[in-house]
């Protein structure tokens, strides 16, 4: 985990590495670690947003000779395909826990019923809105076909909320990830990314902790 928490942290210098590394198989090596961020559901800590930014803005430098068109193609086919296998392994949940008992071990189950919650609350329009949020956006799609969620009401949804992610994200990373003072404090800038994601998540969680306090009273 704290390795996690380094790659996240210092994800520019990382990326640095990877590039200088694996050249233009980057793109592949990072399709894969969004689409598994949200694909396979046991995953959600792997980094998101940010990796999104800091992808970006290294292609918004000549230096490394990376093409951001790429990479906004890499991402949205990954975050699509992400989502949809997401989908596909709660619609078919029952049969995988039965057949590989080890898949529920690795489930965060309070992830799970946050997820739960939030598609509860916001219905359709939580697929939307959890795509902006770390851990949540990996749940929602398991949750909404656990429910019965239609797939081609949920793909609808899903191309808006994948679209708009992909687009802000890297938008910002390529026009303002080579500021000066953003490249000075790269760190703290991916930290006010990772915390502003999470906004949504705290306030919902205290809004229902506040809420069922007052019940008890």
């Amino acid at each position: 985990m704290s390795a996690l928490i380094d790659f996240v942290l210092h994800i520019d210098n990382h990326l640095v590495n990877i590039v200088n590394t694996f050249g233009n198989s980057s793109y592949f090596i990072l399709f894969a670690i969004i689409f598994i961020e949200t694909g396979v559901v046991i995953l959600p800590f792997l980094p998101g947003d940010s990796l999104l930014f800091a992808a970006a803005a290294l292609a918004a430098n000549p230096v490394y000779h990376l093409h951001i068109s790429w990479f906004v193609i890499a991402f949205l086919i990954a975050c699509i395909a992400g989502d949809s296998s997401n989908y596909w392994i709660g619609h078919n949940a029952e049969k995988i826990l039965s057949r590989f008992t080890w898949f529920k071990r690795f489930l965060n189950e309070d992830s799970l019923a946050k997820g739960q919650e939030f598609f509860e609350k916001h219905g359709a329009m939580s697929i939307i809105l959890a795509r902006f949020m770390p851990i949540i956006r990996t749940f929602v799609p398991f949750v909404a076909a656990g429910s019965g969620f239609p797939y081609r009401k949920f793909v609808r949804y899903n191309l808006i909320a994948c679209f708009a992610w992909v687009f802000i994200c890297s938008a910002a990373g390529y026009f303002f990830g080579n500021i000066p003072v953003v490249k000075a404090h790269f760190s703290a800038v991916i930290i006010g990314i990772v915390v502003v994601s999470l906004i949504p998540a705290i306030v919902g969680f205290l809004k229902t902790k506040f809420a069922s306090k007052s019940a008890r009273i």
